[in-house]
């Protein structure tokens, strides 16, 4: 069984090292085969495209690379501070994700 992720898409971060540091921004979407994810606006590089018929425009486009999920700290909803995940058992036998901060569900 695959161990619980403590960042989920759609969970807002904020970048702690390498150039986009302080920045924030929703992950888009995770590569859990590798430990990355993609974060809005942040880590952006330039690709170069070439037209694939009438589909696809060619030239220079920007877009998000993967950032690695040691670099990034989930912003807590409740508390809107960076924080720590931790996990706990509700009532109803569910594991849901806590902030160690302020104590609150961060799942709903």
């Amino acid at each position: 069984m695959p161990t619980a992720l403590k960042i989920r898409k759609g969970d807002t971060v904020k970048v702690m090292v390498g150039k986009d540091r302080g920045k924030q921004g929703k992950v888009q979407r995770l590569r859990t085969k590798d430990h990355r994810l993609f974060v809005e606006g942040v880590n952006m590089v330039k690709k170069h495209q070439k037209q694939q018929g009438v589909a696809r425009q060619a030239g220079i486009i920007s877009m998000e690379a993967p950032l690695e999920l040691s670099n990034v700290v989930l912003i807590c909803p409740r508390c809107n501070k960076s924080t720590r995940v931790g996990f706990k058992f509700l009532e109803d036998k569910r594991k849901v994700r806590a902030c160690h901060k302020c104590h609150e569900t961060i799942d709903a």
